[in-house]
């Protein structure tokens, strides 16, 4: 039975290597697999990953990676996104399903987002992990928390309750927190307007060009928003693609009619099948490492 098994999983091995390989094809691209929260020592498998696909006599100069994440640690985001900029002048994300929070703001580091009418970005709102609590928390959820109680102490409808709650925050985690926030945001801004707009010249209604500070001002527009919990009211809200570019006005494209777009369903399901029967709670592929 265990020799079946292993049968088994290696001839599953083998379909998810062909099946990558041809959407390595169809992309023209590097592709990586990534399916994974994103925590803070990810950086080392991260870069060895793409180190190990590099072609010295055929070099491609994009990167795809097929995002599919809860979300995580925006800190390692930025090492993430440094490293493929190394190495590849485009990157481009493909969303099947979600990628939440950090993950989020890992698809903004991008030149371009593929998604499809079931696939969902989230807020942008950081987690960040408290020592205290040992366990990941929303930033702007904790920051919310102890706004809510500050005001409600100004205006004397603190109860007894709140009180002691209050009092159990953790200000040095607060302003940890704030500090995410704040990188967080900074991040989405830069990358935006250096990646995402870089080919966006003239204004689809006039055709005036566009200029730096426009660019500049809708980066911030669209960091605000996805940063704005009033707006989400949860950090586990979902953002499909309809919102993304009528709320956002973010441009994302549809792979549902493109080409790839059926054969990538079929990897990620035979990924997916692959991932669960194995209870792995991290999965990495390339066209060199399953």
């Amino acid at each position: 039975m265990h020799d079946h098994v292993i049968a088994i999983d290696k001839e599953i091995k083998s379909l998810l290597s062909q099946k990558l390989c041809n959407m390595e094809a169809l992309l023209e691209s590097d592709v990586l697999f990534f399916c994974s929260p994103i925590y803070s020592s990810l950086e080392i498998l991260y870069r060895d990953l793409i180190e190990d696909i590099q072609d010295t006599e055929n070099p491609k100069t994009r990167l795809t990676i097929i995002l599919d994440t809860p979300g995580g640690d925006v800190i390692t985001v930025e090492k993430l996104a440094n490293i493929n900029r190394h190495f590849y002048k485009e990157v481009n994300f493909i969303v099947p399903e979600s990628a939440m929070s950090a993950g989020t703001v890992f698809c903004l580091s991008g030149d371009k987002i593929f998604m499809e009418y079931s696939s969902s970005l989230g807020p942008i709102d950081p987690q960040v992990f408290s020592q205290k609590q040992n366990r990941w928390l929303p930033a702007l959820g904790y920051i919310d928390q102890m706004n809510d109680a500050v005001e409600k102490s100004r205006n004397g409808t603190l109860t007894d309750v709140e009180f002691l709650l209050l009092r159990e925050l953790d200000f040095a985690f607060l302003k940890e927190c704030e500090q995410h926030m704040q990188l967080t945001v900074q991040l989405v801004k830069d990358w935006l307007v250096r990646y995402k707009f870089k080919t966006w010249e003239t204004h689809k209604k006039d055709g005036r060009p566009v200029t730096s500070e426009e660019k500049n001002r809708r980066a911030e527009d669209i960091a605000n928003k996805l940063n704005d919990y009033k707006l989400w009211c949860t950090h586990g809200r979902f953002i499909d693609i309809i919102k993304l570019r009528q709320i956002l006005r973010l441009q994302v494209e549809d792979y549902s009619e493109l080409e790839w777009g059926k054969p990538l369903r079929e990897y990620i399901a035979l990924a997916k099948s692959y991932i669960s029967r194995n209870q792995f709670q991290n999965f990495f592929q390339t066209r060199k490492y399953v």
